[in-house]
């Protein structure tokens, strides 16, 4: 008996480590991941100014893609229904975008929800990338949105 449960205990141990091992890689490729930058903020930004930005990776789904204009210290554009319109504070040293409260038209559409829903989202914005003509907006290291150069 003493044999026997000796044997379960080593074995219980062994599952024991083995799920630590696991426990801990994950936790650090976790960390890892969590933890990486985005490298192209804080070098020299192309200028995103006096453009015509069309969202791509559209989880907006409407039958007009959502565009972004930036034009000095404001952005227009239309959420896939309506204008909008807000200002913008854009950083090219540090990345930052920052947009204020959102304006928009009040047409009636079928995709009212996802245009709010992609309101709310910009609105969130605080860091900005342009790669290969391409712009990609986040929230800290989180991509929230890309949009193409037009």
């Amino acid at each position: 008996m003493r044999i026997e449960i000796s044997t379960f205990f080593l074995h219980l141990n062994n599952k024991y480590l083995h799920m630590k091992k696991i426990f801990w890689a994950l936790l650090i490729s976790t960390t890892v991941i969590s933890c990486a930058t985005i490298s192209k903020i804080g070098s020299k930004q192309e200028s995103v100014a006096n453009t015509k930005w069309t969202l791509v990776d559209n989880n907006f789904s409407g039958a007009k893609a959502p565009t972004l204009v930036i034009e000095g210290k404001r952005i227009t554009g239309n959420g896939g229904c309506n204008n909008y319109f807000s200002d913008v504070v854009i950083t090219a040293s540090t990345g930052t975008f920052d947009v204020g409260n959102i304006g928009a038209t009040k047409m009636a559409c079928d995709n009212m929800m996802t245009e709010q829903s992609y309101f709310t989202v910009l609105e969130q914005v605080n860091k900005y990338v342009v790669n290969e003509g391409y712009l990609e907006l986040y929230k800290d290291n989180l991509l929230l949105l890309k949009f193409k150069k037009q």
